[in-house]
């Protein structure tokens, strides 16, 4: 497990996530599946009665609920991603978080974000999109986003230079695009939680994405079984 710290899954066009810390740390020696099933037997970190009987343990817990165990689990990412994706993330209060302020650093002139393709509005579902625009649509309207960030970025920077403060300055940046880098942490149980949400396929694609890294990068390889009882009892809905 040790490999996972410190890996970097690039997302989007510009975007990023890494894995900045793990509770159990792999140099305990203790895997997060059997700091599961420790803190549900309320024993010794390490102790164990064999795979069989603690991986049904396990499935029990998750099968029936009983989550209290997985919050002894953690996970620190830091990440690069635009606010689009952000006023999505933070609605899960139950991640704690830091933010880059753009009071005390300067925007990068390509610190935004350009989709690969554009949506078309959903037609019965007023807060989502399917599909895809016409090709050429696609294309101009890229353009056209492209001209805009520099147009904007270009007043951001003119402010700077005549001694506006940042904090005023970033007034001219497109809001919604900007990139901006978090550190978060959240237990297991809280993160299955926003995994089974944002990996759904009515999740906004900005942030289906990064749920979809974050389950495949880094939660299987640390919680193997767990990630297997989450399929079985909450994604699959056999539970």
């Amino acid at each position: 497990m040790s490999e996972l710290i410190g890996k970097r899954i690039n997302i989007l066009d510009k975007g990023w996530i890494e894995l900045v810390d793990l509770m159990p740390h792999p140099s305990t020696g203790v895997s997060g599946d059997l700091a599961v099933v420790n803190a549900a037997r309320t024993s010794f970190l390490g102790e164990s009665k064999g795979d069989d009987k603690d991986k049904k343990l396990l499935f029990y817990l998750l099968k029936h609920r009983h989550t209290s165990p997985f919050e002894m689990v953690e996970f620190k990412f830091r990440a690069h991603a635009p606010l689009v994706t952000w006023w999505q993330w933070v609605r899960h209060r139950t991640w704690n978080a830091n933010a880059q302020s753009g009071r005390y650093t300067e925007f990068e002139e390509n610190d935004f974000y350009i989709p690969d393709v554009w949506r078309r509005q959903a037609k019965d579902n007023k807060q989502a999109s399917e599909g895809e625009i016409e090709k050429a649509d696609n294309q101009y309207l890229t353009e056209q986003l492209i001209k805009h960030y520099d147009a904007s970025y270009t007043l951001y920077e003119d402010a700077i230079k005549r001694g506006v403060a940042r904090e005023q300055a970033r007034l001219f940046l497109p809001g919604f695009s900007v990139y901006y880098t978090w550190v978060m942490k959240v237990d297991a149980h809280n993160l299955m939680h926003f995994l089974r949400l944002r990996m759904a396929n009515d999740a906004q694609y900005e942030i289906r994405v990064y749920a979809q890294a974050i389950y495949e990068h880094f939660f299987k390889p640390a919680l193997p079984w767990t990630a297997e009882a989450f399929e079985q009892f909450i994604l699959s809905g056999e539970g």
